[in-house]
């Protein structure tokens, strides 16, 4: 039984956990709403334990709980660090709405592997079409899963995922970016794993992913049209889930190798 505790207390101390700004007023940071119930009634937390809280936006506290009621939890802030400087360009994935627990997984994986902004794109082969009516609860959902990713992988901010557009205000809302490519499938474009990586950590690379049913011609064209280069990932053929958390995977990668160059020159 002391063991089951000591794995307990571990997961509080070294699991970081997301509080809205507001909660945080300094020296005390009061935690209320689903993070309550989750660390009161299923980590069991206790006055004199200490946990890490993550404002979302770069600065993370390590705190003391100090009370444990039904309403809140109240803790004392005991120190606080701040992200540290981003040594990579930052990620943007568009990605093509597929259906929706396989949306969800993407989210999830996307934010594990550090995606700084998400765009759900409609596309003609998308097989989902969302309600506007349950946009909001959607979008609410969607917000959970990078949440809860985030805080599984320790991140120091939270993704932004935002409404869902088509493919024409992508284009124009990253027309400056230098490096955006789109993956192509039964492509001879540039292979993601050797196309040249920008040295300018200020801008993002923008990044889309099709549908199930792959990008319609035209939808294509007009991303070639604005500057997305087509992107391969090889001869195989891999389902949108597989493509996106593969190209995920390459890319940062590839990026955190620059950096430690950058960083050991």
């Amino acid at each position: 039984m002391a063991d089951f505790f000591s794995i307990v207390l571990d997961a509080r101390t070294m699991s970081t956990f997301f509080v809205t700004p507001d909660a945080i007023t300094p020296p005390t940071i009061r935690i209320t709403g689903d993070l309550l119930h989750h660390l009161r009634d299923s980590l069991r937390l206790h006055p004199g334990d200490s946990l890490t809280l993550n404002d979302g936006c770069g600065t993370r506290y390590r705190v003391e709980v100090t009370h444990v009621t039904s309403q809140a939890i109240d803790s004392r802030i005991i120190d606080q660090q701040t992200e540290p400087a981003r040594r990579t360009s930052p990620i943007v994935l568009g990605q093509a709405l597929i259906k929706g627990d396989k949306m969800d997984w993407v989210i999830q994986k996307a934010t594990e592997l550090g995606v700084a902004i998400i765009v759900p794109i409609h596309s003609t082969h998308s097989v989902i079409k969302p309600n506007p009516e349950r946009l909001e609860h959607q979008c609410s959902r969607w917000e959970r899963i990078a949440r809860d990713a985030a805080q599984q992988s320790e991140r120091w901010t939270l993704p932004s995922i935002k409404d869902p557009v088509d493919l024409a205000e992508v284009c124009r809302r990253y027309a400056s970016t230098p490096l955006k490519g789109i993956l192509v499938e039964r492509s001879s474009g540039s292979s993601l794993a050797t196309m040249p990586l920008p040295q300018d950590r200020q801008h993002p690379i923008v990044l889309l992913v099709g549908p199930e049913g792959g990008w319609a011609p035209d939808e294509y064209h007009l991303a070639q049209e604005q500057g997305f280069l087509p992107l391969t990932l090889g001869p195989r053929i891999l389902r949108a889930e597989t493509a996106a958390i593969a190209a995920l995977s390459i890319l940062q990668s590839r990026l955190d190798e620059t950096a430690l160059v950058v960083r050991e020159t």
